[in-house]
């Protein structure tokens, strides 16, 4: 191996989402003269950017104050709000919408599409943007993170080098700042290292499953948004969906299913495509096409599971740090406001990560995640606890004297010899994707299947006989993908990993009851590449 070619910057940003790109441009406004560098995994910025979303402008106004004359390419004004509560059959429309769901003021965007947006904004004062480079690992001396190092390329299934080979080069920074995003991979291993999160609880996760889907004209109402909990859920399950109309008869979909769910058999996947054959839900659909669907964690640990957000040489910042206010849907204004936060941070003190944690904790953003920090856990305890709950919590603003704990999504699973398995009120399905394998194909990912496997399981003989046993191979079912399969041929039983279906949504890296996986990112621009989503 040659030595690896080095880039030095003032700072190194990883991930050019919401939060990291808003933090490249407030730093080059207030501070012209500090190099600053933002790597992304994708292959095109915003290509694997999945949110809702609905945003809130007040911090993109501050950002940007003249953004609204040239918007991102999807950006619709809420218009109306709606929140149903679902049986199979039908439901009901709560007469006054929870006042954290109400969207007033708001707008419906492509947040992959607004970061596109964003990046051309963040060249033209000086930020230098690499997609499609991965940051394999953190470069850590004397204790201090002082960079990163870009991952390999043309690397086979053996480890071997191809032809292609290429090795990826060490950015050093004085500062590092991660914002990757739900479960970021270098995140989970600093947080670890530096034991940021001793003085906190576990931090807590959903997936979010979502489509985009063409209808036919007349069916579209340009900023209607309507949100939905009950069915298909079982009223022990964290759940509930999103639709949202966009303009040109488009609608964006979908359905979130809180990961400390305890049913081994539940599938995220499933509950989502039963929803959309609600009688609500269908008749928008029919006739229509699927245009681009995908997948993503987001985090909802909340004010309890804020870890540290600074240690030697480097910070954390938006999703990284946990900053989504779950009863709002809401994270993409706490990412770019703590993208500010931490700008300010360095233009006023330089690239270092000292004193950023006490700055955080004091800000408008953690007050906001400390006012809601029991909506989510009282849902542990089911459904209508956790609306009694939640509306307690909105009456009181939040000022309960206490604080719900919250626990590991894994370890609420329930083994099948202990599971009471819920009734699947379940219906027949006839809208697209048909199943999981069709769903990738609307993620348009993509893996050079020669490169290795960036799922990392620790044991494998654990899938095949204490897994199998105890929770029937519940990586089969979480994943939205299909990547676990459980083959069984002449050779034996085995866990065979479909890596190349993987749309990097880290489902099964946090619900593994065993914490055996470990997802790591594959070479530079693999992975999925989403169409407005």
């Amino acid at each position: 191996m040659s030595e690896r070619d080095v880039m030095e910057y003032d700072v190194v940003v990883v991930g050019a989402g919401p939060a990291g790109l808003a933090f490249a441009i407030r730093l080059k406004q207030k501070s012209p003269e500090t190099s600053v560098c933002v790597i992304e995994k994708a292959s095109t910025i915003g290509a694997q950017i999945l949110s809702g979303a609905v945003i809130e402008p007040g911090p993109l106004d501050e950002l940007l104050p003249g953004w609204r004359e040239n918007p991102p390419p999807i950006c619709v004004p809420a218009t109306e709000d709606e929140f149903w509560f679902l049986t199979k059959t039908g439901g009901f429309k709560f007469p006054v919408v929870p006042p954290q769901m109400a969207n007033h003021g708001n707008f419906i965007v492509s947040l992959g599409a607004t970061c596109a947006w964003l990046a051309p904004q963040a060249e033209a004062l000086g930020v230098e943007l690499y997609p499609g480079f991965a940051a394999a690992e953190t470069l850590i001396e004397d204790g201090r993170v002082v960079g990163v190092r870009i991952g390999d390329m043309g690397v086979a299934k053996d480890g071997s080098p191809k032809p292609t080979y290429t090795q990826g080069i060490d950015i050093r920074a004085r500062l590092t700042v991660l914002a990757e995003g739900a479960r970021g991979h270098l995140a989970k291993r600093l947080i670890r290292h530096y034991a940021l999160d001793k003085d906190c609880d576990p931090q807590s996760y959903s997936i979010g499953i979502k489509e985009l889907w063409q209808v036919p004209e007349g069916r579209v109402t340009p900023g209607k948004i309507v949100h939905s909990l009950g069915w298909p859920a079982d009223s022990r399950t964290y759940g509930g969906s999103f639709l949202y109309h966009l303009t040109e008869n488009r609608i964006a979909l979908g359905y979130v299913s809180g990961l400390d769910y305890r049913d081994p058999n539940y599938q995220p996947y499933e509950a989502f495509q039963q929803w959309k054959h609600h009688p609500t839900v269908k008749p928008l659909l029919e006739g229509g096409s699927l245009l681009s669907a995908g997948a993503r964690a987001i985090v909802t640990g909340g004010y309890q599971s804020l870890p540290k957000v600074e240690m030697p040489g480097a910070i954390l910042i938006g999703c990284d740090a946990g900053l989504v206010n779950v009863p709002k849907i809401k994270g993409v204004h706490q990412a770019i406001r703590s993208g500010m936060l931490a700008a300010d941070h360095v233009a006023a003190k330089g690239p270092v990560a000292e004193g950023f944690d006490a700055a955080l904790r004091a800000s408008p953003v953690v007050a906001e995640l400390r006012r809601v920090r029991n909506f989510k856990p009282g849902f542990k305890k089911g459904l209508w606890f956790g609306l009694l709950n939640s509306g307690w919590e909105t009456l009181t603003g939040g000022a309960s004297p206490w604080t719900l704990k919250v626990s590991p999504d894994w370890s609420a699973l329930t083994k099948l010899s202990e599971q009471e398995s819920p009734k699947r009120d379940y219906v027949e399905r006839s809208l697209p994707p048909r199943d999981r394998l069709a769903g990738v194909y609307f993620a348009a990912t993509e893996h050079d299947e020669d490169q290795p496997v960036h799922l990392r399981v620790a044991d494998t003989s654990v899938c095949v006989t204490k897994c199998a046993e105890e929770y029937g191979n519940p990586c089969t079912r979480f994943c939205p993908a299909g990547v676990y399969e459980i083959v069984r041929d002449e050779a034996g039983t085995r866990l065979q990993i479909n890596a190349a279906n993987c749309v990097h949504c880290k489902t099964c890296d946090i619900k593994d009851p065993y914490q055996l996986i470990d997802w790591v990112t594959p070479e530079g621009g693999a992975g999925p590449n989403y169409q407005n989503l």
